[in-house]
């Protein structure tokens, strides 16, 4: 079956049996966004789109995943630009929202195909952006080189940076937020054959740019202790220091547990500072120099000693994720139980408020007739995803209060059956192009 009749069979399943299931996933909150220089825009990623608050939380609408660019069991890095741009990476490249979520466009695609920055159609696996509003991207693309490039024009057109290799997918990219020349990007190095024939197991790459990307410094790896399938990746950078640089191995306590390592000279040498039993989803560090680490089931971790050590503060929220706005700490958790919220706001992260569940969800984006928001998302998808989630319209600003359990999504809620289920997360993964390391 192709990508097109699958994604097709998947919609006309969903309009009967819950859009929220029909990528073969409980809905969650899996990231937390925001504009720069902005107190009010939450931009909250999920299971089945994107959610945009411009009111401090007040209210949500909801952006299909269709109109975002993708579908099945894949979560877009999400980065919001000064101006209110939306950035989303996939696999098929960047795409690009310039009015706020109603329509997306894919970066580069009006370029030729042999422009040295062309990425439509690439798999784009890792995004920032720095102070200056430049825009960087990684690509991991199975069957062709693969190099980091970088925007000066709000994503219109890239430049490579001089990592092109066949053989590494670049999986992360950090920049400094008080320094836009300085970087720091991670790739995976696929199993390659020696000239033995025997085979070359895989590794991970580390690299530090001063300029940019006009040059760039390969970093030791030999502190990391890696796991299985070896992944490093750059967690955050800190907003007062560019040497000061957090890096995650990934798995490398198994079965689920990473290892967080900690640098304070650009990247020339690293120390263990955390362990943790569950993935790390992500690494804060706030301008008094606290720093968070979130977890979704082994809990949150602080450091007040600018990351050197660590304390466990707080098992819940079931932090999927979390950001700092800069005035507040928010978080996903369990929209159902334990947590009670979709998205939640926190002071010191340690006492969590609900912001948000899905209940409340306003609506769909309203968007002008002849958008993919507008068209699909609001005309054809909405009512079942209202349906699914037991929700009431009401009339613009007001909020309704989250119902009682028993909603079709709440644990009282009847399940799909075996036949249907199966079909829909059979789907779900077919429409997922098999290109992750």
């Amino acid at each position: 079956m192709s990508r097109r009749l699958a994604a097709a069979a998947l919609a006309a399943l969903a309009a009967g049996a819950g859009l929220a299931h029909a990528n073969g996933r409980f809905p969650s909150s899996v990231s937390v966004s925001f504009r720069p220089a902005n107190q009010t825009d939450i931009y909250l990623g999920v299971t089945f789109g994107l959610l945009v608050s411009h009111d401090d939380g007040g209210s949500f609408y909801w952006v299909c995943e269709q109109n975002i660019g993708y579908e099945g069991t894949f979560d877009p890095k999400y980065r919001i630009g000064e101006n209110g741009d939306i950035y989303a990476t996939t696999f098929e490249g960047l795409r690009v929202s310039r009015d706020g979520g109603c329509s997306f466009a894919t970066a580069t695609e009006e370029q030729s195909p042999t422009s040295p920055g062309y990425l439509a159609g690439i798999w784009v696996d890792a995004i920032d952006t720095g102070p200056d509003g430049s825009v960087w991207v990684a690509t991991a693309e199975a069957g062709r080189p693969n190099d980091i490039y970088r925007s000066t024009d709000q994503a219109r057109t890239f430049t490579p940076l001089g990592l092109s290799s066949s053989t590494v997918w670049w999986k992360s990219i950090g920049v400094a937020p008080d320094n836009a020349q300085r970087a720091y990007v991670t790739g995976y190095q696929v199993t390659q054959t020696g000239p033995d024939g025997g085979a070359i197991p895989p590794t991970v790459h580390l690299y530090r740019t001063d300029d940019a990307g006009a040059n760039w410094t390969m970093l030791g790896i030999s502190a990391f202790l890696l796991g299985t399938s070896p992944l490093i990746l750059v967690e955050e950078v800190a907003p007062d220091d560019p040497q000061l640089v957090f890096v995650r191995s990934v798995r490398a306590v198994p079965p689920a547990g990473d290892k967080l390592y900690r640098s304070t000279d650009g990247g020339d040498t690293f120390a263990e500072v955390l362990t943790t039993s569950d993935t790390i989803r992500n690494v804060i560090m706030r301008a008094d120099g606290s720093v968070l680490v979130a977890t979704q089931m082994g809990g949150i971790h602080r450091s007040t000693d600018r990351g050197q050590t660590f304390a466990k503060i707080s098992d819940l929220p079931q932090a999927a994720c979390m950001g700092d706005r800069g005035d507040a700490l928010f978080a996903c958790g369990a929209n159902w139980e334990p947590d009670m919220f979709a998205i939640g706001r926190s002071a010191d992260g340690t006492s969590w408020s609900r912001v948000f569940r899905y209940v409340q969800m306003k609506g769909p984006l309203s968007c002008p007739v002849g958008t993919m928001q507008r068209d699909l998302c609001e005309a054809r998808l909405w009512p079942a995803v209202a349906e699914q989630f037991g929700i009431q319209q009401e009339p613009e600003g007001d909020v309704a209060e989250p119902r009682e359990p028993g909603g079709c999504c709440d644990a009282q809620a009847a399940p799909l059956t075996p036949a249907v289920g199966g079909l829909l997360i059979a789907l779900g993964l077919l429409v997922r192009r098999r290109k992750r390391a």
